[in-house]
């Protein structure tokens, strides 16, 4: 009779690497043998093809090596790019990531909330705009740009410099006359200080400017109002743009929304 193919087992890999079964345990859960005992049974694994069953593992040790990353999506660029590059250092550290998106809809950042913590993740990376997520003390939650309450580590960009940065960027190019326009938020979010970084920059390069900002559930299209107050003759007063909008200044001029 044909043997059947089985699954190898830890048993199976003691077996082929001549050694105790506590020995393969050691190793598949990363603590320390000696250094031929670990070579023997990393040999046996991969002569098997023995598979760590992750989940049982993280039962035992408590842990899963999996972390929820909560964004609003992955079609903007940015957001895109910061997705790929926290997935990179989760994978460095032997971390798993499990990707949530969720629209910026409150109802569905708190339903994965809930997700994760029955799948017993080990933490969860969010960028959320919601004011009233419960999240609870005992869930590890780390926060991006925005800052939840003070038991919530908050990790950001520095904003104000940022703001001041561009500013001084476009007096170097030249500009007299500049703008500021950003969608922001009621929420106390990091990025908020970009604002009162580009007052700063502007200070202290005498440059003239004039700011919009809209509320984060209003349409771009509100901006052009903003451009039409700033028109003498059919041309913009400004002569610097933060660079996300220039595309928003061409789509106005370029599509016969000037009247």
């Amino acid at each position: 009779m044909e043997k059947k193919n089985t699954v190898p087992t830890m048993k199976d890999v003691a077996c082929e690497a001549g050694v105790a079964l506590g020995t393969v345990s050691k190793v598949v859960n990363g603590l320390p043998v000696g250094k031929i005992y670990k070579q023997r049974v990393e040999d046996a694994i991969d002569k098997l093809g023995y598979q760590v069953n992750s989940y049982a593992q993280g039962m035992k040790s408590g842990k899963t090596y999996t972390v929820a990353l909560m964004v609003p999506n992955t079609v903007n660029p940015f957001l895109a790019e910061l997705t790929n590059e926290i997935n990179i250092e989760l994978q460095k550290r032997n971390y798993r990531m499990l990707l949530c998106t969720t629209d910026q809809n409150p109802e569905v950042e708190q339903e994965y909330i809930t997700m994760v913590r029955k799948s017993k993740v080990d933490g969860i990376i969010g960028l959320t705009y919601s004011d009233d997520l419960i999240i609870g003390e005992d869930l590890p939650f780390v926060s991006i740009d925005r800052i939840i309450n003070s038991s919530i580590p908050c990790v950001s960009s520095d904003n104000f410099a940022g703001g001041q940065m561009a500013a001084e960027k476009l007096a170097d190019l030249g500009c007299h006359n500049v703008a500021f326009l950003r969608i922001g938020s009621s929420l106390n979010n990091e990025p908020n200080k970009r604002k009162a970084g580009f007052e700063n920059g502007c200070l202290k390069r005498n440059l003239k400017y004039s700011m919009k900002i809209l509320d984060d559930s209003e349409p771009m299209e509100h901006f052009y109002p903003f451009f039409e107050e700033h028109m003498t003759h059919g041309k913009l007063e400004f002569d610097g743009l933060p660079a996300g909008f220039l595309c928003l200044w061409r789509n106005y001029s370029g599509a016969g929304v000037r009247k």
